[in-house]
């Protein structure tokens, strides 16, 4: 989406057309559900916290100076508030060792997600990355799914390009570990039949 489509609107909101902010939610609603669901992994807390977003984004859209991109401003939001309702749970946010993981073999990785079918792979994909830490699905979806930039990345999670990078290199680990546990008995399956 160009960057530049959300000023109109926002401008409209700021100037008192409540309308305008419709048009905002429908655009972002289902991001900001979606960073909710990846950290808290409760579909009416992500619900609860998606509506609260959009009430500090209302609140706050006068504050936006547009120095990053508007979507950027919102995951960012969106971010800290599903943190902070964790913390109002008494919950942390999970996390793994990198220990935890074994090293795996891309050529394996890649054969096995070859002898799955297309529509296999994304909900193999997205089944493998509820196994992984809040932050790595984070990290995998903001950057794959969302096709979010580094640079945004950076500013959402408030961590530098690099710490970025580093934690892209070390999900895509991770899930690489997962999917080769999961697909190996498919390929074996597979490899038996022929």
């Amino acid at each position: 989406m160009n960057p530049n489509a959300d000023q109109p609107c926002i401008d409209r909101v700021i100037q008192g057309d409540t309308q305008a902010f419709a048009v905002l939610v429908d655009r972002y609603k289902y991001m900001v559900f979606t960073v909710a669901m990846k950290i808290l992994k409760n579909n009416e807390e992500a619900e609860e916290v998606s509506q609260d977003v959009f009430l500090k984004v209302f609140q706050a859209l006068p504050t936006f100076k547009g120095g990053s991109k508007f979507s950027t401003w919102v995951y960012r939001i969106a971010y800290n508030r599903s943190l902070d309702y964790l913390k109002k749970l008494g919950r942390g946010i999970a996390t793994a060792s990198i220990d935890e993981y074994q090293d795996f073999h891309i050529p394996t990785l890649e054969n096995a997600l070859e002898a799955l079918e297309n529509r296999d792979r994304k909900h193999t994909i997205k089944e493998a990355m509820k196994e992984l830490a809040v932050e790595d699905s984070l990290v995998l979806t903001l950057h794959y799914f969302e096709e979010l930039s580094l640079k945004e990345i950076s500013e959402v999670m408030q961590i530098t390009v690099d710490n970025v990078k580093v934690r892209l290199f070390r999900s895509r680990k991770r899930l690489a570990t997962i999917l080769t546990h999961r697909l190996e008995p498919e390929i074996l399956r597979n490899y038996g039949k022929k």
